[in-house]
Parts: C-alpha cells; sequence; structure tokens
C-alpha cells in the first residue's frame, strides 16, 4: 500500500494519484504540481489516503507545494487569457471558413503552451489557423479534435432527469453503451428518450446493466416454454425487475401472471427473421 493524494487538473476532469510527501492537505486546496507536461495547478478532489500499490503509475510525480498568493494571481492571468483567446480564435476560425466547433482552450501554467480542443464532423486542415494563432500569441499551439461526448463533459448542462450531467460531475472515463443494453431494459428506441444531450446513448445505461445481465441469466425470455402450476404455456411477456411474467396456456386464452421462482423452463423461443428488429437497430447504430 502507498500513500496518495487524488488530484484533478480540470472539475470535470480525471483523478489523478500524486506523491504527498507526507504533508496532509485538504479538499479544494490548490497545489502545485509536477508533471509530464510541466509545472501545473491542480486541485485535491480526495484527501491523504493509501491504495493497492497496483493501481499506481510508477514513478509517482510529486506534490511541489500548496499555491501561494503569486501562483493563484498566475493561474488568474492564465484563465483570463484562455477566455480572450477563445473569442480570438473563434473569429479566425470563421474568417478562413473552417467547418470546426471550437469547444475550450487551455493555457499551460507557465505559459509556454496552449491547447484549442474543436469538434468537427471530418478531418480540418487547420495548418493556417495554427500559424495564425502562433504569431498572435507567441506560444506553442496545439489543436485538439475530440468527440461530441468530450464536449458536453467540458461544456456541462442538465440531462433529461433534470441533474448536471454525469460526465460533467464524476464520469473520470466513458464506458462503453449499446443499443443492446436499451433493449434488454425495456426501453423504448425512440432516439430522443435514449440519448443525451450530447446526440450519444445515456451513459446512465451503463449503471444497472450488470443487474439486468445477471437477471436475464435466470428468466425465461418472451417466447419460452415452461411448466407452470397450471400446465405448460408460452411466455408473452416478462418484468425483469420484479420477477414475474404472463403465460398464456392456450391459444385463445388470457395470459396468467407468474412468479418466476412458480415456473420451470422447457425449451427457448422460436428464431424468427427479425428483419424489423434489425433494421431499427441498424438505424440506432450511430447514437453509441
Amino acid at each position: 500500500m502507498a500513500e496518495v493524494i487524488s488530484l484533478k487538473f480540470k472539475p470535470s476532469g480525471r483523478e489523478y494519484y500524486f506523491d504527498p510527501c507526507n504533508v496532509n492537505y485538504k479538499e479544494g486546496d490548490i497545489l502545485v504540481v509536477d508533471t509530464a507536461r510541466g509545472v501545473e495547478c491542480a486541485t485535491v478532489s480526495k484527501e491523504n489516503h493509501t491504495v493497492n500499490n497496483s493501481l499506481i503509475v510508477k514513478p509517482l510525480k510529486k506534490i511541489l507545494r500548496k499555491a501561494n498568493g503569486e501562483d493563484l494571481k498566475r493561474l488568474k492571468q492564465r484563465n483570463k487569457k484562455a477566455k480572450e483567446a477563445f473569442v480570438v480564435c473563434e473569429k479566425k476560425i470563421s474568417n478562413l471558413k473552417l467547418d470546426m466547433k471550437l469547444v475550450d482552450v487551455d493555457v499551460a501554467f507557465e505559459g509556454g503552451k496552449m491547447t484549442f480542443s474543436f469538434t468537427s464532423d471530418g478531418r480540418v486542415d487547420f495548418r493556417e489557423l495554427v500559424k495564425d494563432l502562433a504569431a498572435t500569441f507567441h506560444t506553442r499551439i496545439e489543436l485538439r479534435q475530440i468527440g461530441v461526448r468530450d464536449e458536453a463533459k467540458l461544456l456541462g448542462g442538465l440531462g433529461i432527469c433534470g441533474q448536471p450531467f454525469c460526465c460533467s460531475r464524476f464520469l473520470s472515463d466513458f464506458q462503453p453503451v449499446s443499443i443492446k443494453m436499451a433493449k434488454e431494459q425495456g426501453l423504448s428506441l425512440n432516439p430522443t428518450k435514449i440519448s443525451g444531450c450530447c446526440g450519444r446513448l445515456m451513459c446512465c445505461l451503463k449503471y444497472e446493466q450488470n443487474a439486468y445481465d445477471d437477471l436475464i441469466k435466470n428468466t425465461p425470455k418472451v417466447g419460452s416454454t415452461v411448466s407452470t402450476p397450471d400446465g405448460v404455456g408460452i411466455v408473452t411477456e416478462v418484468n425483469l425487475l420484479r420477477g414475474t411474467l404472463f403465460v398464456k396456456m392456450d391459444e385463445n386464452g388470457l395470459p396468467v401472471k407468474y412468479s418466476k421462482a412458480d415456473v420451470k423452463f422447457l425449451k427457448g423461443p422460436k428464431k424468427s427473421n427479425g428483419k424489423k428488429e434489425d433494421q431499427i437497430e441498424k438505424e440506432l447504430k450511430n447514437l453509441e
């Protein structure tokens, strides 16, 4: 086990482990740290704690100091410069008629580099833009193309649940989300109901998927043949969370509700061509 401290360089960014060098810091403290990009400022997201050595990427970078008055002044100047650079860059993009949307500007703590993050539907030739920006700011310029999910993470906002975006609050990494998850959870395949503000499938589909996977393994599917206390029938409807299913004994009869503990699985459902369902799933693939 090793003692570490968790830091974030941006409120919605990933947490990184650093060596506190036997000094205790409080959550919310702003620290000056040594990184692969040079000296940077970061905020304590979790106070001194211990983690397994296998979770650490060695060598562990060290905390240089707690930010002093001069550091905070420089940080404020950096943020002001980033806002000014954003306005300048947007004007240059418009003048050059580039098909790109500027999302964020990050200025290195020591001022040696500026990173401009943007989104675009395709490849963009931004060589002329880089030259203009370098001539304007007299520093090293990097343009980085990001995805729509990264854009939502940086900008933030409210989801359809009324809560701030998960990605801008606590998700450090994006997990793969698929149409299959929405189907297995019994959700409508209407794109407006299962996609987030970024236009991709909602990240929260992943949260309960492990529970659904376990329930699906132990529950007969719709169309399966099962044995019930009242005879053999076909499953017409399943409620995974309640653990109940409706079984139809007679072709002209009404389905009867049973607990899955009261039925015995006999055989799976018949295979159908499912062309219409496959077509719908194919059309929704671009949401993943």
